[in-house]
Parts: structure tokens; C-alpha cells; sequence
């Protein structure tokens, strides 16, 4: 067993912790990432290659926030030397409050954006039949690593003993975090809930590509069910579009993470299908690829980003309830600055935990 000593430990090697992970190196904090399963894998919620980022959101703290992630996604294309991007088509009814308030969101914090009338629609998309985003994923391990950090996978955590003594310990471990938690003390109010990813064939190849500048998209109250939809254009599946519901069909069920596979709820699925022949009759109206991943749900689903009430140099980021990714590179300064004691570079009262401590479950 090594007895080697380092200034940070992140468990969990997903978006959020490999970008903690990454800028604690970077800040020449002796930093080990820890992670349960062999790279790469998709037992979580980070795999995939492909995402969906923007600055659309109702709430402006989530403006602030992405302006800045916008920047930091940069700056990791560069140091891995990838980069792609397409645009962010978002559709809705335009008297649901929430479209009318997304739009006023960007409205206020001046986002560039084009705001179409049905008539207007089908001349810009012609792909797509009405009722700024990037999409790349980056090996945040390699330019972790080249900053010094050390990656260990296959290496699952069994015991956390709490206590001042030691250094910092960050959790960021998906759906296992209350497993992990429970040995400090303290259980969140997350729920863990299975989506099933779906990738659709183009009837003519290249009709709904990147090449073709097609867009990602996300439709809100579709009329499948007041459904939000999102796809990304073909991409990392030649010939496959990707297009699935934004937070799953069963919306309360309770997944536990090890056992996912025996969960095989399919209605989802029936819903993308009507959608997919309404909507996108330029592919074949049967999932080609159907893959699954999970989501952490707060009861607000906004995140957790706090340090432990008993420990302070215990972090916590947990609970990014299905739109956490894009925010993986600010999400990652936020907590790296906790962990390293500093002030963080955004309130972070909208994350704290004690907002629905009341139902929290503490044993200490």
C-alpha cells in the first residue's frame, strides 16, 4: 500500500472532479484523482462524446456562471488542441413563462441571439418541422496530468475516516456520493434517476451533421407530453443524430447506481419516437443506438457546492441534476477554491447545502 503523502485528494473522476482535480495542479497543490471504475468508462453520468453548452438558463446566476465556463472551455481546447463548435437552436411555446423568461434572461445580460417567428422558422432550419452552443468533450485527464496530478482508476474508496488531521478531500462522486457521504455523517437529498441516451439514423447521411453546421437544439414542453427534448447534430456516431429527453420519462423514480441494469424502462423512448416522426423526418423513426447514463437530482435541481458542516476540509460537489456538464470547468475553480481555503469567485448561496438542511440526515 503507498504511504505517499499529497496536498488534495478528488474521488470521482467524471467532468466535475477532473476539473477540480485539474485546477488544483495547476494551483501546484500535490493532487491524486481517484476513481472507482477503469478509464474510460460509462457507468456514470460523464461519458459520451459529445455535450451540449450554453448560456441559456432562467437564472442569472447561471448566466454569470457560463460566461466565464465559455471562457475556461477555451482555454482547455487549446490545451488539448481540439475544438468544435456549432450553434444552439431553443424552441418553445411562446407563452410558456419559462421560454418567455429565458428570453428576457438573455435579453438582460446581452447574449447574442436571433429570435425567429414560426412564419421565419423553416427558411433558417429547414430540417427541422416547428410545432450559442459548443459540443466537444476534452481529455481532461491528459492536461490534468500534464500538470503534474496523478490519476489512479480502478480504485474504489470504501471508507472515509473524517477528521482535521490530513489533507483536503474533495467528493465528486456522482451517484455514489450519499455512499461515500454516509461515512461523514451526512446524507444529501439527491436522487439518482436513469436516462436513456438515443441516437437516430439520418435517412441521407450528413443531413443533420456538424459539417452541415446543423445545430443542437432544445425543444421545451414538446407536445409529446410537455416533454423538454434535446439533440446534437451527428457527430461522434457517424450517421447518428442524437436526440433524448432532457430529464427521462419516469421523472421520480430512484435509481440506485449499482444496480442501473436491472431498470429497463423503455417510455421514454416510445415518446422520442412520436417526436422523431413529427418533428424529424429526416431520420429513421427507431433508436439505431440506445445508451444509458444517470442524473443527480436536488429537490430545487439546483447543485451542491459546499464544504462539510463537521468537516471543513471535506468538499462536496454533488447533485448537477442532468446540466451540470458545461459547468464542469467553473465548477471546478469553485471547488478547488474551497478545497484550498480561498473565497470563492461566485456566491455560492444557491448551492449551499444547508438551503434544504431541515431534510438532510446527519448522524453527528
Amino acid at each position: 500500500m503507498s504511504s505517499e503523502m499529497y496536498d488534495c485528494m478528488v474521488i470521482g473522476a467524471g467532468i466535475q472532479g477532473s476539473c477540480t482535480a485539474y485546477q488544483l495542479a495547476k494551483n501546484k497543490q500535490k493532487t491524486l484523482l481517484l476513481e472507482q471504475f477503469v478509464l474510460p468508462h460509462s457507468r456514470g453520468s460523464s461519458h459520451g462524446q459529445t455535450r451540449v453548452i450554453r448560456k441559456t438558463y432562467e437564472e442569472d446566476f447561471y448566466v454569470q456562471m457560463m460566461q466565464e465556463s465559455y471562457e475556461l472551455w477555451a482555454q482547455l481546447e487549446r490545451e488539448a488542441g481540439v475544438e468544435l463548435r456549432t450553434g444552439l437552436l431553443v424552441m418553445g411555446p411562446e407563452n410558456r413563462e419559462g421560454f418567455s423568461h429565458l428570453k428576457a434572461t438573455m435579453q438582460r445580460h446581452k447574449i447574442p441571439t436571433v429570435f425567429l417567428e414560426k412564419q421565419e422558422f423553416s427558411q433558417h432550419i429547414p430540417s427541422v418541422n416547428l410545432t450559442d452552443g459548443n459540443g466537444a468533450l476534452i481529455d481532461n485527464h491528459r492536461v490534468f496530468q500534464s500538470s503534474g496530478g496523478v490519476i489512479k482508476d480502478g480504485e474504489k474508496v470504501i471508507d472515509i475516516m473524517p477528521g482535521a488531521v490530513g489533507g483536503r478531500l474533495v467528493i465528486t462522486a456522482g451517484p455514489w456520493a450519499n455512499t461515500l457521504l454516509t461515512h461523514t455523517g451526512l446524507q444529501l437529498l439527491l436522487k439518482v434517476v436513469k436516462i436513456n441516451v438515443c441516437y437516430w439514423k439520418e435517412k441521407i447521411p450528413g443531413t443533420y451533421s456538424v459539417g452541415q453546421r446543423f445545430p443542437c437544439f432544445i425543444e421545451m414542453e414538446s407536445k409529446e407530453g410537455e416533454y423538454d427534448i434535446y439533440g446534437l447534430p451527428s457527430n461522434e456516431y457517424p450517421g447518428l443524430m442524437k436526440v433524448t429527453l432532457l430529464h427521462g420519462n419516469n421523472r421520480h423514480s430512484h435509481t440506485e447506481p449499482d444496480e442501473r441494469d436491472k431498470q429497463t424502462d423503455r417510455g421514454d423512448i416510445d415518446i422520442l419516437v412520436r417526436y422523431v416522426t413529427r418533428c424529424l423526418s429526416g431520420l429513421v423513426p427507431v433508436p439505431a443506438v440506445v445508451e444509458n447514463c444517470m442524473y443527480m437530482v436536488t429537490p430545487d435541481r439546483n447543485f451542491v457546492l459546499d464544504s462539510h458542516s463537521t468537516y471543513g476540509n471535506t468538499i462536496i460537489g454533488a447533485g448537477f441534476s442532468g446540466y451540470g456538464f458545461k459547468f464542469g470547468p467553473i465548477i471546478g475553480k469553485l471547488l478547488s477554491q474551497l478545497a484550498m481555503g480561498q473565497v470563492p469567485s461566485y456566491d455560492l448561496s444557491p448551492f449551499r447545502i444547508q438551503r434544504f438542511q431541515s431534510h438532510a440526515r446527519s448522524s453527528l
